[in-house]
């Protein structure tokens, strides 16, 4: 092992498995995906995804088999969901780090892993029981694998690039092959071998099981639902609420990446291309941020499988780069974004980032100016590697920070449990009036059996809540 892993396999595992409990459950799916695996395991159907006892064909069944998996092990409810995709997030980075040592040496591999494993978006969807990292995930080691066959013609790893590729068809349906068009345009002159039995063989197995069983399962509702309106007109109308405009993911992009976003301006040199694996990271990029900017419903979680092309370019750009001693300062600077949203993250995932104060001026925001002329020096009398090494302390010690400081108040903000551990024991007595989906899926997960609605079933206590709050218990009339 080298001696760099040492190192760098306790900070991952303090930077990635810290405060996965210390906020609930968050948002609308995360809920609602954690239900349904901990239904496989309580029920042993593993085929047919159920939220509530009802049949639940949003997405493919991987994400719930490994929440389902962790719960069978007694993770608790709130580190079920998270604790694989974790484990997930950590392993491919060990992967991308392995990978590209082969493919680009040892200073872009290490450059580009600092750069993933600390950027925002993946550390964000590392924390959380979603389908978007674990597709990203085994989507991007697909393509990352298929790079020797991309210049040299190499076919060996091509057969678990394709099982690779099954996996992330079974987090996120049909998206993934979508997303691997640019590997065959850069492969035209040798697509064959995508169509060799070992290859095709390795995909299908691990891929087409569930899809066949599930449709077996549950009949023309299964296709319907999953592969029309999850797929087709989640692309091309706007009935999933989630309608965005086109230019959405160009701020999107410069936020999900922070804060190495200034190394975009690295992309632009010409000489950086020079072979077949450069310019299909940059086609892989290009592609993925045009396919879902053309598409009507738009997240910010959709642009997660680019993060490793671009990771790999601006690191390898980075490493051969000899007159960009600006670059690393101005990455530094952009660490401010940390300290400015620990005081509003709570209130901007509650009520959306509009509705969120403008964050206080706090003597905090001068340390990335510190840091920034720290690393200016640091660049000219040691190296970038020093310099870098800085900035990665520095960004872990600053997401440190932001769990410690900020998780708590999301976890009152934009979490149920709070709610659940208030009325856990009295139960029978309180029925939901007025509340957001978010909160109501949250509560539903922590309550097991969702409580009844005032409505249907009037009870003494009541959970009312207005925009932007969060849920409180009234007594009724």
């Amino acid at each position: 092992m080298p001696r760099a892993w040492w190192l760098a396999i306790p900070l991952l595992a303090i930077l990635y498995f810290s405060g996965l409990s210390t906020a609930g459950l968050l948002g609308p799916d995360e809920p609602r995906y954690a239900s349904i695996g901990r239904e496989m395991a309580r029920s042993g159907d593993w085929i047919t995804p159920r939220l509530w006892g009802a049949p639940w064909f949003e997405k493919p069944a991987l994400l719930y088999w490994m929440t389902g998996a962790a719960f069978k092990l007694g993770l608790s409810e709130d580190l079920a969901p998270r604790v694989p995709v974790a484990l997930v997030s950590v392993a491919f980075l060990i992967f991308f780090q392995w990978i590209l040592s082969r493919e680009f040496g040892a200073r872009a591999a290490w450059s580009s892993t600092i750069i993933l494993g600390t950027s925002a978006a993946w550390l964000g969807y590392s924390f959380i029981g979603a389908t978007d990292l674990p597709m990203a995930a085994a989507f991007s080691a697909a393509m990352l694998l298929s790079l020797s066959w991309l210049e040299t013609g190499d076919r060996r790893r091509l057969p678990l690039a394709a099982a690779l590729l099954g996996v992330a068809v079974l987090a996120k349906g049909l998206v993934p092959l979508v997303l691997t068009l640019p590997l065959l345009w850069c492969g035209r002159r040798r697509w064959l071998d995508l169509l060799r039995p070992t290859v095709a063989s390795a995909f299908l197995i691990v891929a087409a099981p569930w899809y066949l069983l599930c449709y077996i399962g549950n009949g023309a509702i299964f296709p319907r639902t999953f592969f029309w309106q999850q797929h087709f007109e989640r692309f091309a109308t706007e009935s999933l609420a989630h309608g965005q405009p086109f230019w959405f993911y160009g701020p999107v992009l410069l936020a999900v990446l922070l804060p190495w976003t200034p190394l975009l301006l690295l992309l632009v040199r010409r000489s950086l291309y020079g072979d077949a694996r450069r310019r299909f990271l940059l086609i892989w990029f290009l592609f993925v941020l045009v396919f879902f900017s053309l598409s009507k419903n738009k997240l910010p979680g959709y642009l997660l499988p680019l993060a490793p092309a671009a990771a790999i370019l601006m690191g390898t750009a980075l490493a051969e780069s000899t007159r960009a001693r600006w670059a690393l300062p101005a990455v530094s600077l952009c660490l401010i974004a940390i300290p400015a949203a620990i005081p509003v993250l709570p209130q901007a995932l509650a009520g959306g980032i509009s509705r969120a104060s403008l964050p206080m001026v706090h003597w905090t925001w001068l340390l990335p100016v510190a840091l920034a002329i720290g690393v200016w020096w640091l660049e000219r009398v040691r190296g970038s590697t020093a310099a870098l090494a800085a900035i990665a302390a520095a960004a872990i010690v600053s997401v440190m920070a932001l769990k410690v400081i900020a998780l708590p108040a999301v976890d009152r903000w934009y979490s149920a449990r709070p709610l659940w551990q208030e009325i856990a024991g009295r139960r029978d007595n309180v029925c939901v009036d007025t509340m957001h989906r978010s909160w109501r899926y949250g509560l539903n997960y922590y309550s097991v059996t969702p409580l009844p609605d005032c409505g249907d079933s009037p009870r003494p206590l009541a959970i009312r809540q207005d925009p932007g709050q969060p849920p409180r218990v009234t007594s009724r009339p």
